[in-house]
């Protein structure tokens, strides 16, 4: 488990953010020939990924909703995102391939989606809490006397997210 901050922490980064969340639905449950596949080729991805410090990953967390589950990933070019996707070689080309052949033979029982966000500027804060999120997947760093307030810290966007 990771260690608790008790003061107040925000993230610092300087370089290109891209926020990738892919999820999943259950449409059909009991159907699970059809959406367990799908949700183990995940993890092989992302120890893929985690495994290559040039695959342009920085970090990932996962969580479930009513929906089904949803993977927050942070990217370091938006780029790097979209050659992973399209990689013949790497794991995300067969895991689509392959889901896309049982959603023909059975269509709408599971659900997959995602969303891409390229992000000019970010503003975080973390009290209580490990380094989760953002913070995590670039570097945790105490809030400063210039960066008290949300707004001051958007101001100042990624690049001095801190006074140290």
């Amino acid at each position: 488990m990771s260690q608790v901050q008790t003061g107040r922490m925000t993230h610092r980064y300087d370089g290109e953010l891209v926020v990738f969340l892919i999820g999943m639905r259950f449409n059909r449950p009991w159907r699970v020939n059809k959406w367990l596949p799908a949700f183990l080729a995940m993890p092989r991805m992302l120890a893929e990924l985690s495994k290559d410090p040039d695959s342009g990953l920085m970090g990932f967390r996962l969580s479930f909703s009513g929906d089904g589950p949803l993977i927050v990933q942070y990217w370091n070019s938006r780029e790097k995102l979209y050659d992973y996707a399209s990689a013949p070689s790497a794991e995300h080309r067969p895991a689509w391939t392959a889901f896309n052949q049982r959603a023909r033979k059975a269509a709408g029982a599971v659900g997959i989606w995602h969303e891409t966000y390229q992000v000019d500027r970010a503003e975080t804060m973390y009290v209580g809490m490990p380094a989760i999120g953002l913070a995590r997947a670039t570097q945790a760093v105490p809030v400063g006397k210039r960066a008290d307030r949300a707004a001051q810290r958007m101001a100042e966007g990624r690049t001095r997210q801190s006074d140290g």
